[in-house]
Parts: structure tokens; sequence; C-alpha cells
């Protein structure tokens, strides 16, 4: 099983960050000096997917034209011999295949991942949620690929939640464990009351999925706002007899479409960065004896 192409679902609204979101992308919010979906691009990379599929509506030139060249701005600043400056994202832009898919409508994360469909063609492929930025010496989607691989299977990331969250995620309920941090999924359930949460493993924004998500998600009702659910399509496809595995990941997660996990976000990548670090830490042991 070899992977090469992930679905990045970027046409949300981004109403956590407003008002900065009614101009921006959310997906283009810093994180120090790089977008998080630049970020994103990065782990793709180090995770072996060479083609990412970004579902976008006509609300997001910016994403576009981020990942494009500009040889206005090139010339300008290799005559100031600042190519390094861009020399980040000249790299990504000349290593990663992106292509651009119309969502014209929010129909939610299911229709989202549909809309790749023909892109992906049949393959087991990756999924990114961009707002979602994971830190760790092995990228995220790689440790998932591993065990996909591995097993043969779908597979989707797990990170345990205090009880008190588990209305906010889709709830994986076990029904065997493989191997340390590795489980066989039973059921999955969407945004459960804490008194009928099956446990506290939570689905994150990393998943490997088979192609026959696609077939599922096309048999999938919409649900609440007539949107069509992913955990939905899961369930569907392990209902038919395919096998779905959870992996609780070790990485570090920032949701980075609320302020306050973006603000951490940054000072965790900066405290990673041999160029800040000492800065940051003297810094923030400042702040801390006022």
């Amino acid at each position: 099983m070899k992977i090469t192409k992930a679905v990045i679902p970027a046409a949300g609204l981004g109403t956590r960050f407003l008002p900065f979101t009614k101009s921006i992308p959310k997906e283009l919010v810093p994180i120090m000096e790089k977008p998080a979906l630049h970020l994103i691009i990065e782990e793709g990379l180090a995770s072996g997917i060479k083609e990412f599929e970004i579902i976008i509506n006509d609300d997001k030139p910016a994403i576009n034209n981020y990942f494009s060249p500009n040889n206005h701005l090139e010339t300008l600043l290799h005559a100031k011999n600042k190519d390094s400056l861009i020399a980040g994202v000249n790299n990504l832009i000349h290593n990663a295949h992106l292509n651009y898919i119309a969502q014209p409508k929010p129909l939610g994360l299911g229709h989202a991942i549909l809309m790749a469909q023909e892109k992906v063609g049949d393959e087991y492929f990756g999924i990114f949620l961009p707002d979602e930025i994971m830190m760790d010496t092995t990228p995220a989607l790689s440790q998932l690929i591993a065990k996909a691989q591995q097993y043969n299977c779908s597979i989707v990331a797990v990170q345990e939640v205090p009880r008190e969250k588990v209305s906010s995620y889709g709830i994986v309920s076990i029904k065997q464990n493989l191997e340390k941090n590795l489980f066989e999924i039973d059921k999955l359930i969407e945004k459960p009351s804490i008194n009928h949460a099956p446990s506290t493993l939570a689905i994150i924004g990393r998943y490997v999925l088979s192609p026959t998500i696609f077939a599922s998600l096309k048999n999938t009702q919409a649900g609440s706002g007539n949107e069509i659910q992913l955990t939905d399509g899961i369930t569907h496809m392990m209902n038919n007899g395919e096998r779905v595995l959870a992996y609780n990941i070790t990485t570090h997660r920032y949701d980075v479409g609320n302020p306050l996990d973006w603000l951490k976000a940054n000072i965790a990548y900066a405290l990673s960065q041999p160029l800040y670090a000492t800065e940051i830490k003297h810094y923030l042991s400042d702040l801390q004896k006022k």
C-alpha cells in the first residue's frame, strides 16, 4: 500500500476566528512566519505525500496566491540578497502538487471529502484537517500511514480528551486492543453526551482511508444542517465489512481554529526553533515574575 495523496478540506468559514477570517482564510492564520496550511503541506511532504487535493470555495483566492510563484517579489528580494525569505514556500511550490477543487456549498466534512473522489481514484489516501497543527519529531500523518500499511486497512487518529469535552468530538468505542495505542474500532459516536460516551478517545484531524469511503459517503444521509458527516461515512464503511483502526497518536496537537490554541501553537512552535527559543523562554520567565 503506497499512500501519496491527501485531501485538505479548506472551504470552511472559520467563524471561531472572526473578525480576522472575514478577509483572510483561517487556513492562513500565521504560526510565527508560516501560515498554518504551510505547516500542513510540510507535514504531508515529510510523510511521503506528493499530491494534495485542497477543497476550497470562491472566497479564498489567497490560498492559491500563497502557493503560486510571485516573480515580481522574487526579483525584488533577489536584488536585495534576501531570497531565503521565501525559499521555504518556493520549496513547497516546487515539491508539492496542489489541486484546487471547488465546494460551492459547505455541506459537511463528508461532502468535502467526496468532492475529491475523481482526483484520489482507487487509492488509499490521507486527510488533514488544516486547523489542527501537530508537532512531533515523527509527523502525525506518517505515524498513521505506517500503521495503515502494517495492517492494510483504514485508520483514524485519536487522542484522549477530558470527559467533560467528549460532546465536542466524534468518540470511538473500542472492540479490542491490538497493540500499544492501537485499537480496533467497534463503532463511532458523533458528539455523545458525557453519560453516553463509550470512551474518552476523540477522533482528531488526521485520517488514512480506503477509497471505499467514497461509496459509503454517497450512501450517507445528510444530518443536522443538511451536512454529510465523515464519521457517518466511516460507520457505513465499517458496517459493510471494512476494517477501521484507531491510533492514539503521539504528538502535540493544537486547534488553531480558535484564538487560544492558536496562541499556544505559536509559543510551542517558537520554542522549537533555535532562532527564537532562548528569547521566548526569557520573555515567558519575565512575564511570570510580574
